[in-house]
């Protein structure tokens, strides 16, 4: 059904339906159920076979705007001289409750909170199935697939609200598995997001030096999607918290992760911006916590990560369209496409 929303709604603009829903449907399953989840997509993943080389998975905002990254993620493609004959283009869509209620989509379609998705958190319904459960069914997907035959790699990116799924995907991901298998490339791409996993109690001080922090502070400052307390259901079964958090971070530091940071994303009074005091605990603004999550990084391996790579794009702030079409957001996304 249509919804028209009043104009005199003060709501957050997340928190309320969406204008477009996908018309294709991913199978989701699990131990725990199974549901689907409406997709963007510009290719058919039925077709009997495609030269396809690379697949982009492009995570929308805290908006849930699908069709508005569909759209930004045709366009980068374009600029990089790439095409649907050899990319596949996969935008999920993680609809709220909200969505569900005012669109005619099937009864299978998995719903969450507003926001809930993108800490990995489960479905409220139909089943209690995770984001990062939606992830690793496309990535099995795509290597069980015979047409995908040629596919070299997968990237998986995000910005904003994306962009902290994608980081919180690159922690605790378990589904790259049959891609490795394959000998398929599998690259995260994170852009902007409000904030980071961290794996421990260490967070930046004024100075810009790392301390650890009072937990009296802010008592929730580590707990899960800040930091490896309260791990989601879909983290269950890896050891207890002293050796998952070890288990955490040594996957994380041999993934390939790009961090992509706008330049001018420095407004601590973003109306997008986590302001809670456990993001707080991170940084002032967006800019400022992911340069400082770097160099947390780069402080616990001194030794180098190889793989881990954090570029600031002058001139460009809280901008999606900004980020990925720039020339080291196309080249994070599609590589050698041209």
């Amino acid at each position: 059904m249509t919804q028209f929303l009043n104009t005199d709604d003060e709501r957050a603009p997340n928190e309320r339906p969406v204008a477009v829903v996908a018309s294709r449907h991913l199978n989701v399953t699990t131990l725990a159920g199974s549901g689907t989840v409406p997709v963007f997509t510009n290719g058919d993943w039925l077709a009997p076979t495609r030269d396809v080389r690379r697949a982009v998975i492009l995570i929308h905002g805290r908006l849930r705007n699908g069709d508005t990254y569909f759209d930004l993620a045709q366009r980068a493609c374009e600029l990089a001289g790439g095409s649907a004959d050899d990319t596949l283009l996969i935008v999920p869509q993680f609809l709220a409750s909200a969505d569900v209620e005012a669109h005619a989509v099937p009864p299978s379609t998995l719903h969450w909170d507003w926001i809930g998705w993108m800490g990995g958190d489960n479905a409220v319904g139909p089943a209690p199935l995770s984001s990062f459960d939606v992830l690793d069914a496309i990535l099995h997907t795509l290597a069980a697939r015979e047409q995908f035959a040629s596919l070299t790699e997968v990237v998986i990116a995000g910005h904003s609200g994306g962009g902290q799924v994608v980081q919180r995907y690159a922690v605790v991901a378990r589904g790259d598995a049959p891609l490795t298998a394959r000998g398929i490339a599998l690259r995260y791409v994170v852009a902007n997001p409000s904030s980071y996993v961290y794996f421990d109690a260490m967070r930046p001080a004024a100075s810009g030096e790392f301390a650890m922090f009072d937990a009296a502070a802010c008592p929730s400052f580590n707990r899960w999607k800040y930091g490896l307390e309260d791990l989601p259901a879909y983290a269950n079964g890896e050891g207890d918290e002293g050796d998952a958090a070890a288990l955490l971070e040594a996957r994380y530091a041999q993934r390939d992760v790009t961090v992509l940071l706008g330049g001018a994303d420095c407004d601590p009074q973003h109306p997008a911006l986590d302001r809670s005091c456990a993001a707080l605990t991170q940084g002032e603004h967006r800019l400022g916590r992911g340069l400082a999550y770097a160099r947390y990084m780069a402080l616990r391996h001194p030794q180098g990560l190889a793989a881990h790579r954090t570029l600031v794009i002058d001139g460009v702030g809280h901008d999606a369209k900004g980020i990925f079409a720039s020339p080291q957001g196309r080249a994070a996304l599609f590589g050698d496409a041209a």
